[in-house]
């Protein structure tokens, strides 16, 4: 639990600190300036938006390495099952138990936090066979990626159940 409270805080820090970063309406900058951050916010945003759909097409297709290529060793996810923390090959074994049969992405946004690191938030909709259970989970889900080596690895993924 302590941990789980840890991770949290790191990822509302983040957060916040993203949000302070932001410039106000009252700084001006040429618009030669705002040309580049603006087509790099956008490079940022497809790459990440890219790899986000990569991570659930992954599931979908039961794909486990390709769901790995794109998490950090240092990968760590809290899902909203109640079952705590995963590591990344904890994580990767979920992908061959996978009942996703399609997914629907909405609202992605993409906050960078630096020029290596930015902070994900997606809500997603999850379906599942005919047969199941369940066949349709709603969630709210924060991704921190980090860019490592030249890549952009996914460091941590937590998701809250909503109705």
């Amino acid at each position: 639990m302590r941990m789980y409270l840890g991770f949290t805080c790191v990822l509302l820090t983040l957060a916040c600190l993203a949000v302070t970063q932001q410039p106000t309406g009252s700084e001006k900058s040429s618009p030669d300036k705002q040309a580049v951050p603006g087509s790099a916010s956008a490079r940022l945003k497809e790459t990440l938006e890219s790899n986000v759909k990569t991570e659930w097409d992954a599931f979908k297709k039961k794909d486990k390495q390709s769901y790995s290529n794109l998490l950090a060793d240092d990968f760590v996810a809290v899902e909203d099952d109640g079952q705590g923390m995963r590591n990344k090959s904890a994580a990767a074994v979920e992908v061959d138990r996978s009942v996703v049969s399609n997914y629907f992405l909405f609202a992605l946004k993409v906050i960078p936090l630096e020029a290596n690191a930015a902070l994900v938030t997606y809500e997603l909709t999850l379906q599942f066979p005919p047969k199941a259970q369940v066949r349709f989970k709603r969630v709210l889900v924060s991704e921190v990626w980090l860019k490592r080596n030249g890549q952009w690895k996914e460091l941590y993924y937590q998701e809250t159940r909503t109705r």
